[in-house]
């Protein structure tokens, strides 16, 4: 879609058909269809989002790009820009009490959409399914917000569970994996492990410009049949 203040634009929608502000996964995804399909001319362009204008580098090699770079913007701990309800302050191991009884210690965070990550003992995918939509919908968050469970394996190694607003349990996610070290001030290059599995090393040094530096590849190509939703055409 057209934009007036950067070179492409771009709206995400959720499977449950709330718009995203904006997306790691999303834009890499798109920065590769952009490139494959010569809408890109150089291998640096902006993208406008919802959550702001992002950056994308492609690395490409025999006119083929394999790896690209998004950079996804300065990322704030402060409530009102996560936006998250109460004090004006940073949100960092600060406790939050779920519908059922349950107190978790969380930190919130954003580069453009909400996350709010709690670091845990063990990883348990019955808990992620059971507290993730708790949080998701907490009154915190007037927006809701994507939520991850985090376990620190080592120093540059970080375990996660996803639970993504607007679509659930998720196998993997992009942005939250650069929150992940700005959250515990990584200094290096992060692994990140989820249950899709190890991922390409997410740069995550200052809160700057956190970076998601990731291989994009064409898995499937396919098309939608008929026409838009004359509801979901009006929304457009």
């Amino acid at each position: 879609m057209p934009s007036g203040r950067a070179d492409f634009g771009l709206r995400i929608f959720n499977p449950d058909g709330s718009e995203a502000e904006k997306s790691g996964n999303g834009l890499r995804i798109f920065a590769k269809y952009l490139w494959d399909h010569g809408r890109a001319k150089k291998t640096t362009f902006t993208v406008d989002t919802k959550g702001g204008v992002v950056e994308c580098q492609c690395r490409v090699e025999g006119g083929r790009m394999g790896f690209v770079t998004v950079e996804m913007g300065h990322a704030t701990f402060r409530a009102p820009e996560i936006p998250m309800n109460g004090p004006d302050r940073d949100v960092v191991g600060v406790p939050l009490q779920l519908g059922d009884g349950t107190t978790l210690a969380v930190t919130a965070v954003s580069v453009g959409n909400p996350h709010c990550v709690t670091f845990v003992e063990r990883l348990d995918d019955g808990e992620c399914r059971r507290l993730g939509p708790l949080i998701e919908r907490h009154p915190s968050f007037p927006n809701r917000t994507n939520v991850q469970f985090a376990r620190v394996g080592a120093r540059d190694t970080v375990d996660i569970l996803i639970w993504e607003r607007g679509a659930g349990y998720t196998l993997a996610s992009g942005v939250l994996l650069v929150r992940r070290g700005l959250g515990r001030g990584a200094k290096r290059p992060l692994r990140p492990r989820s249950r899709q599995g190890p991922d390409a090393r997410r740069r995550a040094h200052d809160r700057s410009a956190p970076g998601l530096v990731t291989p994009a590849r064409r898995a499937r190509r396919g098309g939608v049949p008929g026409t838009l939703s004359p509801e979901f055409a009006a929304s457009l």
